[in-house]
């Protein structure tokens, strides 16, 4: 079972990996083998290669002033899900996007083997 701290700890560095934009660090907190489903219905990005592509393309390139806040989170045995408010400026869009997110995070120790994201979002 996942403990309060370490589901914490590493919401943290998830928090502090987007809003600093670091793909180096979001490994940090991966398994080397982990699947990240950004979209229900696209291909996941799996291991730590195509995470750092994604967080890069993604995150660095297409977003910018990124703010983040954890609102609420829960522990079912090796299970995090985790609800957070964010908002960042979209190079692409050329417009503030605001992001309301739920994250399911499946654990094995204290690093992340699948995380499915499930998000809406609106131009502000």
């Amino acid at each position: 079972m996942i403990s309060k701290d370490v589901a914490r700890k590493v919401l943290k560095v998830y928090e502090d990996a987007w809003v600093n934009q670091d793909p180096e660090k979001i490994l940090t907190i991966f398994t080397k083998d982990a699947i990240y489903q950004e979209r229900a219905f696209e291909k996941p990005f799996i291991g730590h290669k195509q995470i750092k592509q994604y967080w890069q393309s993604k995150v660095v390139e297409e977003q910018s002033d990124i703010k983040f806040k954890l609102l609420h989170f829960w522990i079912d045995n090796n299970v995090v899900l985790a609800e957070w408010d964010a908002s960042f400026y979209s190079n692409i869009e050329k417009a503030r996007i605001h992001i309301i997110e739920v994250a399911i995070l499946e654990f094995k120790g204290d690093k992340i083997k699948s995380l499915k994201e499930y998000w809406h979002s609106k131009k502000l």
